[in-house]
């Protein structure tokens, strides 16, 4: 199934809208995430969009009651730890939502096509999850073997998935654990199916892909918000809205 849903969204990236131009912090070019609905049976039970107010908070501040809770009396700076750093241009806070209802065999998914990587050398990929302290923790979004994932085809032939639990957690507080890919001793991306990326590889696309509906366990969620999807080390939080 998820070899069909690879092969069917990698076609989403040739008919993408233009992309909305999004410069993450220490870029040294523009990459964006658009997300998508694959959904040809119109079930309406999938859905991806980057949503205001959801995501990791960087740099946010919030407001502060005055003594009689009448009004706002001042701000204070908020930031999230397990979020260090993040999306400059990120002013709105958001994340992206990825959710499928029902059934995993319900043909359909909720993607995100990454734009402007083409041609890249690949060194490393990522996410932020809404999901508390770990990676495995039952609680919050669902982050399984399978979904979310990125499907990263290479100029080499290659084509690979990386699922959320093959990414290693760096980063964790009680809202938001941030996961990279494992690299291993000569460079190669680890933890890929079928095999490791080799060093050097060249992107000819990614996508990310949310095909686990609520029968998937432990959570039994059927949904993922993400944040800061990272390639090469580039952050994207924010990005264009699911035109239906």
């Amino acid at each position: 199934m998820r070899t069909t849903f690879a092969a069917a969204v990698a076609a989403l990236v040739c008919v993408s809208a233009v992309p909305v131009a999004v410069r993450a912090q220490g870029a040294s070019g523009n990459f964006t995430v658009k997300p998508a609905d694959y959904d040809p049976g119109k079930t309406y039970l999938v859905q991806a969009a980057w949503l205001h107010g959801t995501g990791c908070a960087t740099d946010a501040v919030i407001a502060l009651p005055n003594a009689d809770f009448t009004g706002v009396g001042g701000t204070a700076p908020y930031q999230d730890p397990a979020c260090p750093t993040g999306d400059a241009q990120d002013r709105r806070n958001e994340g992206l939502l990825l959710f499928k209802t029902g059934p995993t065999a319900n043909f359909a998914a909720a993607v995100a096509v990454v734009n402007g990587v083409k041609g890249r050398t690949l060194t490393e990929l990522g996410f932020d999850i809404r999901k508390p302290v770990s990676k495995d923790d039952p609680r919050g979004s669902h982050c399984g073997a399978g979904a979310p994932r990125f499907n990263v085809a290479t100029r080499e032939g290659g084509f690979y998935f990386i699922g959320c639990q093959a990414l290693v957690q760096t980063t964790a507080s009680n809202g938001w654990v941030r996961l990279r890919t494992a690299i291993g001793l000569s460079g190669e991306i680890l933890g890929a199916f079928p095999s490791a990326i080799p060093s050097g590889s060249t992107i000819e696309s990614i996508t990310i892909v949310f095909d686990e509906g609520q029968d998937a366990g432990p959570d039994n969620f059927g949904a993922a918000i993400l944040d800061n999807i990272d390639v090469n080390g580039v952050l994207v939080g924010r990005g264009p809205v699911n035109a239906k």
